[in-house]
């Protein structure tokens, strides 16, 4: 048994606890349970004897702590069995230096956490172990859990399909109709899960999953992110940033932000550090939001007052939630870290992917979201431009490539395609052919802007 233990506790009622192996989502009064530590225990460890473990464990094959979540199991989720832990050896993600795009927008120390660099294509591979091994127990001791399901715009989903298959759990997803894309859909169909495509966008999806989930007898497991397990495999992702700076906190961490369980729990693991005594500062946080689904931007703009939206299309798909259910404790969070809410159009999400993309990242929509807010803020002189900026790129840009092909076909909805490059199409003539090339190709020093 281990020495750490971690637990259920409801935010508005501490002394409310439950096991993390307890089919429970909700508090007593209705609130999100948050998975807490015994941080007693933990600080029997010095934060370097804590940076050593980790460093040991980094990317090692030693079962399971090659892993970039369950390297760090103690702060994770300590009591569960090695042996009940589905993993795909998921983080230790590229922290990729973008030295040509940083000094193209006036950012000296600009970087990309490529968290796309994973499994299924997107960070919520962290989440998902986490929570599908905790399933995994929770059957192991005879709980009667038949299958988990949640509601997704195309990540949450393929996650969930794939973690499920590894372990032998069925898996069902709800989908928006017509709202993902066709790589995000086909994923859990591979994967075998069962697929419900369903009219309505992703509130309407989520409302549903939870009606199926809150009857006990359906033996149906709730896999969303209200489900505070997936946070605390999400919060490793600035615990890695720092980690990969040798322990040096960045000026700035920018995230694009949905449903807004990856903010929380961003300052989540950033928060353990600093009370472990790992880090001796913070860093600030932006939350970027897609214009055409910001709610949590009208709220911070509107003095933390949150109302419900209804999202409006964005090509940042997975991001386009009009009702967040992690609202509350993602602006408990901003606060603590001097937070700071952005919004990008489609415009300027779209092209800042494209600029991102001529300097040799290939950024999703969403971390197009991130990146276009990073612009925002330098213009504005609110991110120094000798600040280190760290940008969280949530997903592959490889899963978005209809975006891609419409933004260089110029056929990208509410936007005109500064950036765009199509192919040049000549006959097979050398003649013609030098003729394009003495004028598409850069001389050194010139700008194609």
């Amino acid at each position: 048994m281990s020495q750490y233990n971690a637990w259920f506790a409801a935010q508005d009622d501490p002394a409310e606890r439950y096991p993390l192996t307890e089919v429970v989502y909700y508090s007593r009064s209705g609130g999100l349970l948050e998975v807490q530590h015994d941080m007693e225990a933990l600080r029997q460890q010095s934060a370097a004897e804590w940076k050593q473990l980790f460093e040991s464990r980094w990317m090692r094959t030693t079962w399971p702590y090659g892993s970039g979540v369950w390297g760090k199991k103690e702060w994770i989720c300590p009591g569960i069995a090695n042996e009940n832990i589905v993993s795909t050896f998921e983080g230790g993600s590229n922290l990729y230096w973008a030295e040509r795009f940083g000094r193209e927008i006036g950012l000296e120390d600009l970087w990309i956490k490529m968290c796309g660099v994973s499994h299924t294509g997107s960070f919520k591979d962290l989440g998902m172990t986490v929570l599908v091994s905790v399933v995994k127990q929770m059957i192991s001791e005879g709980k009667p859990i038949r299958a988990v399901a949640c509601a997704s715009t195309g990540d949450t989903s393929a996650a969930l399909a794939a973690y499920g298959a590894a372990a032998g759990i069925p898996t069902i997803v709800f989908l928006p109709k017509g709202k993902v894309s066709t790589a995000q859909l086909v994923q859990p169909i591979a994967h075998g899960a069962t697929v419900i495509s369903m009219d309505g966008d992703f509130d309407a999806c989520m409302r549903v999953v939870r009606e199926v989930t809150a009857d006990p007898n359906s033996g149906i497991y709730l896999a969303n992110s209200l489900n505070s397990l997936r946070v605390e495999g999400q919060k490793t992702v600035g615990i890695e940033i720092v980690q990969q700076f040798d322990w040096d906190v960045p000026d700035w961490i920018v995230i694009p932000g949905g449903n807004l369980g990856n903010t929380f729990a961003l300052g989540k693991g950033l928060l353990m550090m600093y009370e472990l005594g790992l880090i001796s500062r913070l860093p600030r946080i932006v939350c970027a939001q897609a214009e055409n689904a910001n709610p949590l931007y009208r709220a911070y703009k509107n003095g933390w007052s949150f109302e419900p939206i209804t999202a409006r299309p964005t090509a940042a798909s997975a991001i386009q939630i009009g009702d967040p259910v992690s609202i509350n404790r993602a602006i408990s969070m901003l606060k603590r870290f001097d937070g700071i809410v952005e919004q990008a159009s489609e415009q300027e999400l779209a092209d800042a992917a494209a600029r991102a993309d001529r300097t040799g990242a290939y950024a999703c929509p969403h971390t197009g979201v991130a990146l276009a807010a990073t612009i925002k803020l330098i213009d504005q002189g609110v991110i120094n431009k000798t600040d280190r900026v760290v940008v969280v790129s949530t997903a592959h840009g490889l899963k978005f490539s209809r975006f891609k092909v419409d933004y260089h076909e110029s056929t990208l909805r509410e936007v005109v395609s500064h950036y765009a490059n199509p192919p040049l199409e000549l006959p097979p003539d050398a003649d013609a052919v030098r003729r394009v090339l003495e004028r598409s190709i850069e001389r050194p020093g010139a700008s194609r802007d």
